[in-house]
Protein backbone atom coordinates (compact mmCIF):
# COMPACT_ATOMS: atom_id res chain seq x y z
CA UNK A 1 0.00 0.00 0.00
CA UNK A 2 1.23 3.35 -0.91
CA UNK A 3 0.32 6.21 1.39
CA UNK A 4 -2.63 4.63 3.24
CA UNK A 5 -2.66 7.41 5.91
CA UNK A 6 -4.92 9.55 3.71
CA UNK A 7 -7.71 6.98 3.88
CA UNK A 8 -8.23 7.62 7.59
CA UNK A 9 -8.65 11.35 6.96
CA UNK A 10 -11.14 10.64 4.17
CA UNK A 11 -13.29 8.38 6.38
CA UNK A 12 -13.12 10.92 9.21
CA UNK A 13 -14.17 13.72 6.83
CA UNK A 14 -17.15 11.75 5.49
CA UNK A 15 -18.30 10.91 9.03
CA UNK A 16 -17.98 14.55 10.11
CA UNK A 17 -19.93 15.68 7.04
CA UNK A 18 -22.73 13.22 7.80
CA UNK A 19 -22.84 14.39 11.40
CA UNK A 20 -23.12 18.03 10.29
CA UNK A 21 -25.90 17.20 7.82
CA UNK A 22 -27.85 15.21 10.42
CA UNK A 23 -27.41 18.01 12.98
CA UNK A 24 -28.67 20.62 10.51
CA UNK A 25 -31.65 18.36 9.63
CA UNK A 26 -32.64 17.92 13.29
CA UNK A 27 -32.23 21.62 14.09
CA UNK A 28 -34.36 22.75 11.15
CA UNK A 29 -37.09 20.20 11.83
CA UNK A 30 -37.26 21.00 15.54
CA UNK A 31 -37.91 24.70 14.89
CA UNK A 32 -40.97 24.05 12.68
CA UNK A 33 -42.74 21.57 14.92
CA UNK A 34 -46.50 22.23 15.10
CA UNK A 35 -47.37 21.47 18.70
CA UNK A 36 -50.74 19.83 19.44
CA UNK A 37 -51.62 22.60 21.91
CA UNK A 38 -51.62 25.23 19.17
CA UNK A 39 -54.16 23.37 17.05
CA UNK A 40 -56.97 23.91 19.56
CA UNK A 41 -56.47 27.62 20.24
CA UNK A 42 -58.88 28.66 17.48
CA UNK A 43 -61.45 26.14 18.79
CA UNK A 44 -61.16 27.55 22.30
CA UNK A 45 -61.54 31.11 21.01
CA UNK A 46 -64.64 30.14 19.05
CA UNK A 47 -66.06 28.36 22.11
CA UNK A 48 -65.49 31.42 24.31
CA UNK A 49 -67.12 33.63 21.68
CA UNK A 50 -70.20 31.37 21.57
CA UNK A 51 -70.47 31.10 25.37
CA UNK A 52 -70.23 34.86 25.72
CA UNK A 53 -72.90 35.40 23.05
CA UNK A 54 -75.31 32.97 24.74
CA UNK A 55 -74.67 34.53 28.17
CA UNK A 56 -75.36 37.99 26.77
CA UNK A 57 -78.57 36.73 25.16
CA UNK A 58 -79.59 35.12 28.48
CA UNK A 59 -79.15 38.38 30.44
CA UNK A 60 -82.18 40.67 30.83
CA UNK A 61 -81.81 43.95 28.95
CA UNK A 62 -82.90 46.11 31.88
CA UNK A 63 -84.86 45.96 35.14
CA UNK A 64 -88.19 46.78 33.50
CA UNK A 65 -88.22 43.46 31.65
CA UNK A 66 -87.50 40.43 33.86
CA UNK A 67 -87.04 37.99 30.98
CA UNK A 68 -83.91 37.79 28.90
CA UNK A 69 -84.07 37.85 25.10
CA UNK A 70 -83.10 34.16 25.04
CA UNK A 71 -86.02 33.28 27.34
CA UNK A 72 -88.40 35.17 25.06
CA UNK A 73 -86.96 33.47 21.97
CA UNK A 74 -87.43 29.98 23.45
CA UNK A 75 -90.94 30.70 24.77
CA UNK A 76 -92.07 31.96 21.36
CA UNK A 77 -89.94 29.63 19.20
CA UNK A 78 -88.59 32.73 17.45
CA UNK A 79 -85.75 31.31 15.36
CA UNK A 80 -85.43 34.43 13.21
CA UNK A 81 -84.75 36.63 16.25
CA UNK A 82 -82.22 34.13 17.60
CA UNK A 83 -80.44 34.04 14.23
CA UNK A 84 -80.24 37.83 14.00
CA UNK A 85 -79.01 38.32 17.57
CA UNK A 86 -76.50 35.47 17.50
CA UNK A 87 -75.06 36.48 14.11
CA UNK A 88 -74.72 40.11 15.27
CA UNK A 89 -72.94 39.09 18.48
CA UNK A 90 -70.56 36.54 16.96
CA UNK A 91 -69.67 38.15 13.63
CA UNK A 92 -68.78 41.66 14.82
CA UNK A 93 -65.22 42.85 14.27
CA UNK A 94 -63.45 46.12 14.85
CA UNK A 95 -62.79 46.52 11.13
CA UNK A 96 -65.24 46.82 8.28
CA UNK A 97 -65.24 43.13 7.31
CA UNK A 98 -67.51 40.77 9.25
CA UNK A 99 -66.38 37.42 10.62
CA UNK A 100 -67.46 34.15 8.98
CA UNK A 101 -68.94 32.32 11.99
CA UNK A 102 -71.77 29.95 11.07
CA UNK A 103 -74.03 28.06 13.47
CA UNK A 104 -76.85 25.57 13.96
CA UNK A 105 -78.99 25.90 17.10
CA UNK A 106 -81.52 23.69 18.86
CA UNK A 107 -82.90 23.28 22.34
CA UNK A 108 -83.60 20.19 24.43
CA UNK A 109 -86.09 19.71 27.23
CA UNK A 110 -87.44 16.91 29.41
CA UNK A 111 -90.90 15.66 28.52
CA UNK A 112 -93.24 15.61 31.50
CA UNK A 113 -96.30 13.40 31.46
CA UNK A 114 -98.94 13.43 34.22
CA UNK A 115 -99.98 9.81 33.65
CA UNK A 116 -96.48 8.40 33.75
CA UNK A 117 -94.46 10.04 36.50
CA UNK A 118 -91.25 8.11 35.80
CA UNK A 119 -90.79 9.32 32.23
CA UNK A 120 -87.20 10.33 31.57
CA UNK A 121 -87.43 11.12 27.91
CA UNK A 122 -86.23 14.27 26.25
CA UNK A 123 -87.12 16.04 23.06
CA UNK A 124 -84.90 18.20 20.91
CA UNK A 125 -86.30 21.03 18.80
CA UNK A 126 -84.41 22.64 15.92
CA UNK A 127 -84.36 26.40 16.42
CA UNK A 128 -82.47 27.91 13.49
CA UNK A 129 -79.23 27.83 11.51
CA UNK A 130 -77.18 30.28 9.51
CA UNK A 131 -76.59 27.58 6.91
CA UNK A 132 -76.98 23.78 6.88
CA UNK A 133 -74.30 21.71 8.57
CA UNK A 134 -72.82 19.44 5.89
CA UNK A 135 -70.52 17.38 8.10
CA UNK A 136 -67.23 18.64 6.70
CA UNK A 137 -67.01 21.54 9.11
CA UNK A 138 -64.96 21.47 12.28
CA UNK A 139 -67.62 22.61 14.77
CA UNK A 140 -67.54 23.33 18.48
CA UNK A 141 -70.58 23.07 20.75
CA UNK A 142 -71.64 25.73 23.23
CA UNK A 143 -74.55 25.32 25.63
CA UNK A 144 -76.61 27.46 27.97
CA UNK A 145 -79.42 26.52 30.37
CA UNK A 146 -82.47 28.79 30.18
CA UNK A 147 -85.35 28.84 32.66
CA UNK A 148 -88.59 29.47 30.74
CA UNK A 149 -92.35 29.32 31.21
CA UNK A 150 -93.45 26.89 28.54
CA UNK A 151 -96.53 24.73 28.46
CA UNK A 152 -99.12 23.01 26.34
CA UNK A 153 -98.34 20.59 23.54
CA UNK A 154 -95.50 22.79 22.25
CA UNK A 155 -93.44 22.03 25.33
CA UNK A 156 -93.96 18.28 25.26
CA UNK A 157 -96.23 18.16 28.29
CA UNK A 158 -98.32 15.34 26.88
CA UNK A 159 -101.43 17.46 26.32
CA UNK A 160 -101.48 19.00 29.80
CA UNK A 161 -102.74 22.55 29.64
CA UNK A 162 -101.08 25.37 31.54
CA UNK A 163 -97.57 26.70 31.84
CA UNK A 164 -94.66 25.00 33.54
CA UNK A 165 -91.31 26.36 34.54
CA UNK A 166 -88.66 24.41 32.69
CA UNK A 167 -84.90 24.31 32.44
CA UNK A 168 -84.19 24.11 28.73
CA UNK A 169 -80.74 23.42 27.30
CA UNK A 170 -79.86 25.56 24.30
CA UNK A 171 -77.13 23.95 22.17
CA UNK A 172 -75.33 25.74 19.37
CA UNK A 173 -72.83 24.18 16.98
CA UNK A 174 -70.44 26.85 15.67
CA UNK A 175 -67.83 26.80 12.93
CA UNK A 176 -65.95 29.17 10.66
CA UNK A 177 -66.19 29.02 6.88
Amino acid sequence: MVRDGGQLYTIEGIAAGLLMLLTAYFVLNSTTVYTPGDSHISDMQLEVLGNDALKMMNTPVDNTQPESPLQQIIEKDDGARFRTMFMNLTNNRTGTARDRVQFSANYTYRIENATISLTNTTASVFLTASRPLTGGEHAVKVTQFVIVQKGGDNAGTGGISGNFTRAILVEVLMWRD
